[in-house]
């Protein structure tokens, strides 16, 4: 999904930012082929502006060896000027990426960014992901997501220099089971392997025995949940990994 965090729009609008994005898997025999058709397509396309691509690649779990393609962030009114037919779009597509990808791959999904619950504290360039994808129960969705704000809370308050990022499926399916989205950025594989003294902080906050029962909580609105490990791809993607959120001075 991804991921610029922040979209600025004027102050005036209700319109909100919303990622485009598809999971693509390339044929095996064919890797090489489909790089190089991406890269040019991303960078002759998706390279400013709403319609900017970023490429991850998929490091774990069932869609390993996958490429993440994320378009935007853009409010939906911007789709109606999306690069299409008639600029040849479509047709560098179809010819020189869409060939060298398997069957049934590139279904999309659209996800809106929630900056209100996310932390983005400073200017940062995307290297890696750590991306948290939960299944919420039907008729829970307010429940979970005043269970993130309490995160979001701790976080603020006792990891000030983490970043990460809040994020919902806009047309969420049962069958998928992916709902809601929360994405950690990090530089150095280190970082997974990390104690960041959740449970500690939030008791810190909300007081002896809080975390076991946020725990419990949380399982009670969800089904459950997976993690995928993204690699962002700068070779591949029609914009860079620099991302500017703090005010300039």
């Amino acid at each position: 999904m991804l991921l610029l965090p922040l979209l600025a729009i004027g102050q005036e609008s209700t319109e909100y930012g919303v990622f485009e994005t598809a999971n693509i898997t390339p044929n095996p025999a064919q890797v090489t082929q489909f790089e190089k058709g991406l890269a040019e397509h991303n960078k002759k396309y998706h390279g400013e502006g709403p319609y900017g691509v970023r490429v991850y690649w998929i490091a774990n779990g069932p869609n390993t060896g996958s490429y993440h393609w994320s378009m935007g962030p853009f409010p939906w009114s911007s789709l109606d000027n999306r690069p299409a037919q008639k600029d040849g779009h479509d047709n560098d597509w179809n010819k020189n990426v869409a060939p060298y990808t398997t069957e049934g791959s590139g279904a999309q999904s659209y996800w809106r960014s929630h900056p209100e619950l996310s932390r983005f504290p400073k200017d940062f360039t995307i290297k890696n992901m750590s991306v948290d994808y939960w299944d919420i129960k039907r008729g829970k969705y307010e429940d979970a997501m005043k269970l993130v704000e309490k995160v979001n809370k701790v976080y603020a308050a006792k990891a000030p220099n983490e970043i990460w990022g809040i994020y919902t499926n806009e047309f969420s399916s049962t069958k998928e089971g992916r709902d809601l989205a929360v994405i950690s950025f990090f530089d150095k594989s280190a970082w997974l392997g990390q104690d960041n003294s959740i449970a500690k902080k939030y008791e810190e906050m909300n007081g002896a025995g809080s975390w076991a029962q946020f725990i419990k909580d949380w399982m009670d609105v969800t089904n459950g949940g997976e993690t995928e490990i993204w690699i962002y791809r700068p070779d591949l993607s029609g914009i860079s990994g620099d991302v500017k959120v703090a005010p300039s001075k």
